[in-house]
């Protein structure tokens, strides 16, 4: 008797334990959706915080320079005794050399891609992607010294006249830099390319060649196109190569074996020289750092309206 009477205490408190556990994972559960906001919503408060920060500093610099002057202005003297603050020069630069890095990277990333997705063995895709990734995790700081103390004495030799700072060689080593990315990215898309599509090419007749150029890619057009946005955003963000190799000039000038300055590497010059807080100088930090967030959000909401009307005809 005195055993059955334990037998049931022992089952009523297992009971007991058993209610209380699925009390607290029932409240636990009620938690965990807030939890998942929180964390969720950390990078849109994040951004949040960006843009309100630069359009908060950049309204101090506009009650002192007119926005149309800093948008058409052509000279940029922050450090004059009369100052000017023209985004033309830097504008200019800044375009430039993303236009410089993709005539390196396009072509080259584009036609590895092609190779790694279409033409290479397994073998020998599973060897040269993780070695062409490789190029990505090379920190800039080391692609700007290289710039600057060996591609550019390099220029030197076929171009005598090209100046020790100068535009095209961070120009190139930024494509090279931006290769991976394409042509990762590049190759992706075509490889998930279903294969019927291109064993129907050549039941038709069509080469190699063709079944690539006439199938694949128009296929995998909107991937293609992302992996390029991407390029020329990274291209455009860059910021140590062009501050070590393209030197500080900032004449508006079409000239790429000159010096010139795009916005990254003057964000970095000021932000690291010696202007005042609270000077104009200082705000036209938060200005052109406002003009190169604008820029780069229009670029990529273009880029996905392309892609998007890509794939809807493809």
């Amino acid at each position: 008797m005195a055993a059955n009477n334990k037998n049931r205490m022992s089952v009523s408190k297992m009971i007991e334990q058993q209610k209380q556990k699925r009390k607290f994972f029932n409240q636990l559960e009620r938690f965990i959706p807030i939890l998942l906001l929180i964390i969720a919503s950390i990078s849109v408060l994040t951004t949040v915080g960006i843009i309100y920060t630069l359009f908060a500093e950049s309204v101090a610099f506009f009650r002192n320079v007119p926005i149309l002057d800093f948008l058409t202005g052509t000279v940029l003297k922050p450090l004059s005794q009369n100052p000017e603050f023209g985004l033309l020069p830097l504008l200019n630069g800044t375009i430039i050399s993303t236009v410089i890095a993709m005539l390196v990277a396009g072509p080259i990333g584009m036609m590895s891609a092609i190779y790694l997705s279409e033409y290479a063995p397994d073998h020998v895709r599973r060897v040269l992607k993780p070695l062409l990734e490789i190029l990505a995790g090379v920190p800039t700081i080391v692609y700007g010294f290289f710039a600057f103390t060996f591609v550019t004495p390099l220029l030197r030799m076929i171009f005598p006249s090209i100046e020790a700072t100068n535009i095209l060689s961070p120009g190139i080593i930024m494509g090279v830099m931006i290769i991976p990315m394409i042509a990762s990215l590049s190759e992706d898309a075509m490889s998930s390319v279903p294969n019927s599509m291109r064993e129907g090419a050549l039941a038709l007749g069509s080469t190699k060649l063709e079944t690539t150029f006439k199938v694949v890619i128009p296929a995998a057009l909107s991937g293609i196109i992302a992996s390029f946005v991407l390029g020329i955003s990274r291209a455009i963000g860059e910021t140590m190569i062009v501050a070590i190799a393209s030197g500080s000039s900032k004449n508006f000038s079409f000239d790429i074996t000159g010096s010139m300055q795009t916005m990254t590497a003057y964000i970095v010059e000021v932000a690291g020289g010696e202007a005042a807080a609270g000077t104009t100088i200082y705000y036209s930090l938060y200005a052109v750092a406002l003009t190169l967030f604008v820029f780069t959000l229009m670029m990529n909401l273009l880029a996905k309206y392309i892609s998007r009307k890509f794939r809807e005809e493809y």
